[in-house]
């Protein structure tokens, strides 16, 4: 079945489900991305730090799609927050996938303990690339309840999505209902926590009875939240069953379950944002 498109407040249509390349090598990124793009996905997240958006691009092109039907985010990397150097790094990012647009351009992290705590100028910048064009629609990563608002408050262009980690075992509830608040969805990364949820009880027993895997009772329970999702995989055959998603759902009930085993700040696996200061050396 097809890949709903949810509308983005820039009135851009976006992919739910899409393909994740973080930490997928350089050198296996072409063919990862260009088996994605056969098993059917049509939206590829990447950014300058994961150092794959040559190979995303490359693999775009030799794909015989249209530039129009492949949906690729990209994002700013830390070490160019401010402004002149935001600039620069967006037009590496245009050149290094070989495409004079993006249709999505993130900054990666907030960064508020690094640059006298200002991202607003740096997501003024962004505002700039979404003005001329050459980013389709711009965005948050990783940015929590405070600074969504002080972003929206001081500023034009509302961000069209806010990249976070979400998944059972850390919903993420109040940084997802700040930012629906203001019409910005929410992106899902590290969907399955790093693989940790795949074991657990419930969501094993939900997979049991409905015969599925427990990825894909996960992705759905994604999906029917409403936040776009984008799973990571090398393998060909887990690719496949990470995008059979949409030929069934799962009951209230279940969703509710899954739901319940939010560990809140104990389930993260990756970096706080309100205290992440890593830069490139």
């Amino acid at each position: 079945m097809p890949v709903p498109d949810l509308t983005l407040n820039s009135g851009q249509s976006i992919p739910q489900l899409g393909f994740g390349v973080f930490k997928i090598d350089p050198a296996e990124t072409a063919d990862a991305v260009a088996e994605a793009l056969k098993v059917g996905y049509r939206h590829i997240d990447t950014a300058e730090m994961y150092g794959n958006e040559a190979e995303v691009g490359e693999a775009v092109r030799a794909s015989g799609l249209d530039r129009g039907e492949v949906f690729i985010t990209s994002k700013l990397n830390n070490g160019y927050h401010r402004p002149d150097d935001a600039r620069r790094a967006f037009d590496g990012s245009l050149e290094a996938l070989g495409s004079d647009y993006v249709d999505l351009f993130l900054i990666h992290w907030p960064l508020p303990t690094l640059y006298d705590g200002d991202f607003v100028s740096t997501w003024q910048t962004l505002e700039e690339f979404y003005r001329d064009g050459r980013a389709r629609s711009i965005g948050l990563s990783n940015f929590q309840v405070s600074h969504v608002r002080r972003v929206v408050n001081e500023s034009e262009v509302v961000p069209a999505v806010n990249q976070i980690e979400v998944h059972p075992y850390l919903c993420n509830e109040e940084v997802r209902a700040a930012s629906a608040e203001f019409g910005i969805l929410t992106e899902a990364w590290s969907p399955l926590a790093k693989g940790r949820v795949l074991k657990d009880p419930t969501i094993g027993a939900i997979a049991s009875r409905i015969r599925r895997t427990p990825a894909q009772v996960v992705l759905r329970w994604h999906i029917q939240r409403g936040d776009i999702v984008f799973p990571k995989s090398t393998t060909p055959a887990r690719m496949k069953e990470n995008f059979e998603i949409f030929d069934f759902e799962l009951e209230a009930e279940d969703v509710a379950a899954i739901s319940a085993l939010d560990r809140g700040e104990a389930g993260r696996t990756g970096p706080n944002p309100d205290v992440f200061a890593r830069v490139p050396r």
